[in-house]
């Protein structure tokens, strides 16, 4: 677990600002729209009408789901002329999505659970 050992976990999670950050962190994630924005975003970066259109949702609900994944520090912007790219923050949260879904595959009997990076 990139460098954390048991000891190195407990002390983190006595840490009530890590504690809340990481539940901050899931509570985002748990939410199916904004779960499938990151794992679009997984495939490469995104502008906000090629994520409504995949999602299927309205452009204010990508808006502000894309507002909350920022705050949380999911997504990163990036301004290209007029349009707004959205990326993942960093490697963590790719990471998160890959481990999150291999797990669902694997409970779920999907066969290609192993081929997930």
């Amino acid at each position: 677990m990139r460098g954390i050992d048991a000891d190195g976990i407990g002390e983190l999670l006595d840490n009530d600002d890590v504690v809340y950050s990481a539940t901050q962190i899931f509570d985002a994630l748990s939410d199916s729209t904004r779960f499938q924005i990151i794992g679009v975003l997984l495939q490469g970066e995104r502008g906000v009408s090629e994520l409504q259109e995949v999602c299927g949702v309205s452009q204010s609900a990508i808006s502000h789901q894309l507002r909350l994944l920022r705050d949380r520090g999911l997504v990163s912007a990036r301004r290209d002329g007029q349009r707004m790219i959205y990326s993942l923050s960093d490697e963590h949260v790719t990471d998160l999505m890959c481990i999150g879904l291999a797990h669902a595959a694997e409970d779920a009997g999907a066969e290609d659970a192993s081929e997930l990076p």
